[in-house]
């Protein structure tokens, strides 16, 4: 298996610029991926001594890559803490920040460094990458891989200093856009980066913002993703919703779990369903088990979706009123998904403040 020829084929799939596309090959991927990775949430690491053939099939999937979990420890889940990012959605968010030659780039999440080989790649010569990774491993490994490059690796949480940068990219969710990030950019620059209302949300859609003003931003959401979230603003899982409680109500609404999972609008109704806990599971039902919807507050209400369009809740809060009313609004809206919708942030006030044409939604954070 030549894994050059792997690189090749999958630069060529890339949908993107032939920019983006020349930077990407003149970095192969397997360069950057350490020996060890984690294929799955469950069981053992694979070692590329011990596999390579399959070590190769993961590394040249168009998909993300496990590259540590549990933080560098151990646990009952391989849950990831550093990764190498799908390909795509790399070359799309080196898009939606406008990469050019002479940029000044601040990347925020080394990881592996293959993002930060490309981004040196297509700023060249008169541009300047700086990459800060909170992981001292992490960080260090990366250094060593990106010996020849122009990049330089900072450990820690901040670029040190008072450069100014003409963008800005992370390689993690926030739900807190930093004051920091928006001082370490000129005004009118992008700071690309994806996002979260709070640290346990099951996807964490990408957005394009503009600095607007010292302390604000705003701009579109230009694709939905899942990422790791920033290790400085995680905070714990809260217990599944509803767990052991019996329900205190059944509706039954036009709608199921499956057709809002399979129709990709979990990303929308987070949106557009702020202080409320949304994802998707799977819970016993009917004799079997069954994949659900399910949505949670923090004072206690809850709701499950099944396959068939009943809810299941309890609590105070009617969340099968707002689910219903979020998903009627949505499907009303022809083609709508993540990219109907925009972000204002103000880090100062912690002000989110989600917009589109058919409706305004305030996150307040709390993580």
């Amino acid at each position: 298996m030549n894994l050059n020829d792997l690189h090749d084929r999958l630069v060529a799939g890339l949908e993107t610029s032939e920019e983006i596309r020349a930077a990407f090959a003149a970095h192969p991927r397997h360069r950057y991926i350490p020996d060890m990775i984690w294929p799955s949430v469950t069981g053992l690491p694979l070692f590329r001594t011990a596999d390579p053939e399959r070590w190769a099939r993961i590394v040249y999937a168009d998909d993300a890559v496990t590259t540590q979990a549990n933080d560098g420890g151990s646990g009952p889940r391989n849950e990831p803490s550093s990764s190498s990012s799908a390909p795509q959605l790399m070359a799309d968010m080196i898009a939606a920040a406008r990469i050019r030659p002479g940029t000044r780039v601040l990347e925020i999440g080394t990881g592996t460094g293959w993002n930060a080989a490309i981004l040196s790649s297509l700023v060249g010569p008169t541009g300047a990458v700086t990459s800060v990774e909170i992981d001292p491993d992490v960080a260090s490994a990366a250094r060593e891989r990106l010996a020849g490059t122009r990049v330089r690796v900072i450990t820690g949480t901040e670029a040190p200093g008072t450069d100014t940068y003409d963008a800005l990219i992370a390689t993690c969710s926030v739900s807190r856009v930093p004051v920091d990030w928006l001082d370490r950019v000129g005004l009118e620059s992008l700071i690309v980066t994806p996002w979260a209302a709070h640290s346990h949300w099951q996807h964490t859609p990408v957005v394009a913002l503009r600095k607007t003003g010292w302390t604000c931003a705003r701009g579109p959401f230009a694709l939905g993703a899942r990422f790791m979230h920033d290790r400085t603003q995680r905070v714990p899982d809260p217990d599944f919703p509803g767990l052991g409680r019996r329900p205190e109500a059944t509706d039954v609404v036009p709608f199921t779990s499956d057709e809002v999972v399979e129709g990709d609008l979990l990303t929308c109704l987070m949106l557009m369903l702020p202080g409320v806990r949304i994802g998707a599971g799977v819970r016993p039902f009917a004799g079997g088990h069954g994949r659900i919807v399910y949505l949670g507050t923090p004072e206690g209400s809850w709701a499950y979706l099944w396959p068939d369009g009943t809810v299941h809740s309890g609590g105070r809060e009617n969340l099968v009123d707002r689910l219903s009313v979020a998903y009627t609004t949505l499907k009303g809206v022809d083609g709508a998904d993540v990219t109907a919708f925009s972000l204002e942030v103000n880090p100062p006030s912690r002000v989110c403040h989600v917009r589109s044409a058919f409706g305004e939604w305030d996150h307040g954070t709390n993580s």
